[in-house]
């Protein structure tokens, strides 16, 4: 293979072709190729259309921008056995925020080369940051999203931007751990698992620390339909509470504890086994063995909860018959989101604008089992979906939610249950305004079921006459 020898200066314009990264390289030449070209920092182009075969990890540091031409592919391959990541940040390995990456015009194919991290505990995007400030992911393209890996995971971070793709395939399209300020924009997806998942808690093996997630918006997305199961949701929205360790504590797969001001976590297998914790974890980094538990430490950071607040969701559009959101607590033998005792995580401030029901499935639009204080639903069609809260077996008090819904269309032709309860002692106060019934037929009916709903409406059925 013959290439440039005059490579360009560091921190500028650097084209992948310089260094050998080409369509005719073999997987692990062009991983070799393009690390060393992202090594450069500043830009890197890559232009030259075909298929590009990639068999590792291409480890992207500060101030860097990789901008893909049109026909540009990489193709992941096995010349050196599986491998997890296509592109991961430097500083995931350490801990250290990376800071000004961009990601700019890839379509990639995954290729059935999944493979669980060895490098960092639940990081299992193909492309992945973890510590990261400052990412902007544009015209991103995948297709065949495989097995048990995400397309994107991001984790732990600060002002992120993922704008214009198109995810398909049987896991996780956006998959969201801790951090603040973020937009998902432009998206197309039609994954068996999540579209978007806003997992601020998740089994141990999904996400590397656990946290808040605020302060964002997912807009101008579309949710499309297949013939698969209909399993998993448009947006998961996930919650959880912890304790500090204490001896002869009951653990099982996933649960977190705090201990030495570090977070630590069960790695095991979803089998139902419960141990009984008598030594305390206190090792600085991995995992380490006691009584038969597996403990891995995952943060420094000794939060108790972590939870969803002040994200907007807009212009959002459902064609596939599912459960279009579920504000959610895990409770089974993969994880159980809130330990017994734990401090209560909130759920705060969850508005969602102009979303378009496009199916006639009766399902639920939005199914809560957290705590939440306040649900807005505005300019929206939800045809025959509802607002349904249940328990999980968690909590005993799931406290008082407030639903705002405004400015709505309601088509459907006949009773509508607009918000049910199965929470013994849930209480809901349901405000209802501004709302077109475009069916005389049409009514709205609620169902306390044990618990207490207070009603202010415009709607037939709910208003007082």
């Amino acid at each position: 293979m013959r290439y440039k020898h005059h490579l360009p200066v560091k921190n500028g314009f650097v084209n992948a072709a310089d260094y050998g990264f080409s369509p005719e390289a073999s997987g692990l030449e062009n991983a070799i190729a393009l690390q060393k070209a992202v090594d450069n920092e500043g830009t890197i182009i890559i232009k030259c259309p075909g298929t590009y075969e990639m068999s590792n990890t291409v480890y992207i540091g500060s101030n860097t921008s990789l901008k893909f031409g049109n026909n540009v592919f990489l193709k992941k391959v096995s010349d050196e056995g599986g491998f997890t990541h296509v592109f991961l940040n430097k500083g995931a390995l350490t801990k250290r925020y990376d800071q000004n990456i961009s990601i700019e015009g890839l379509n990639l194919e995954v290729n059935g080369i999944v493979k669980a991290s060895t490098e960092v505990f639940g990081l299992r995007g193909q492309i992945a940051f973890f510590y990261i400030k400052d990412l902007r992911i544009e015209r991103f393209r995948c297709l065949d999203v495989a097995g048990s890996q995400f397309a994107i995971h991001v984790c732990t971070f600060e002002d992120i931007s993922i704008n214009d793709v198109i995810i398909k395939g049987e896991k996780d399209g956006i998959h969201v751990g801790r951090g603040k300020r973020f937009i998902i924009s432009n998206g197309v997806f039609q994954t068996l698992d999540d579209a978007v998942a806003l997992n601020a808690h998740d089994y141990a093996s999904s996400n590397p620390e656990l946290g808040w997630i605020e302060d964002g918006i997912v807009e101008k997305c579309y949710d499309l339909d297949d013939d698969r199961e209909k399993v998993g949701y448009f947006c998961r929205i996930l919650a959880g509470g912890w304790i500090d360790w204490k001896p002869g504590m009951e653990v099982q797969n996933s649960d977190a504890v705090v201990s030495n001001g570090r977070i630590y976590r069960v790695k095991g297998k979803p089998d139902n086994m419960i141990y009984q914790s008598v030594t305390r974890p206190a090792h600085e980094n991995g995992s380490q063995v006691l009584e038969g538990i597996t403990w891995v430490m995952v943060q420094d950071d000794p939060v108790h909860s972590a939870g969803v607040r002040n994200v907007s969701f807009r212009d959002i559009f459902l064609e596939k018959p599912r459960t279009s959101f579920s504000i959610h607590f895990d409770n089974d033998r993969y994880s159980r989101s809130y330990y017994p005792g734990a401090e209560i995580p909130m759920q705060e401030q969850l508005a969602f604008d102009n979303i378009q029901v496009l199916h006639d499935v009766t399902t639920s639009l939005i199914s809560v089992n957290t705590l939440v204080d306040v649900l807005t639903v505005s300019n929206s069609n939800i045809r025959d979906n509802k607002i349904s809260f249940h328990g999980n077996k968690a909590m005993s008090n799931y406290l008082k939610t407030h639903i705002n819904i405004y400015g709505c269309t309601f088509k459907k032709d006949g009773q509508l249950q607009l918000v049910t309860n199965s929470v013994v002692g849930k209480e809901i106060f349901l405000k209802t305004s501004s709302n077109i019934e475009v069916n005389d037929s049409f009514s709205a009916t609620i169902v306390p079921g044990g618990g207490k709903i207070v009603v202010e409406s415009d709607l037939t059925g709910l208003k007082v006459k």
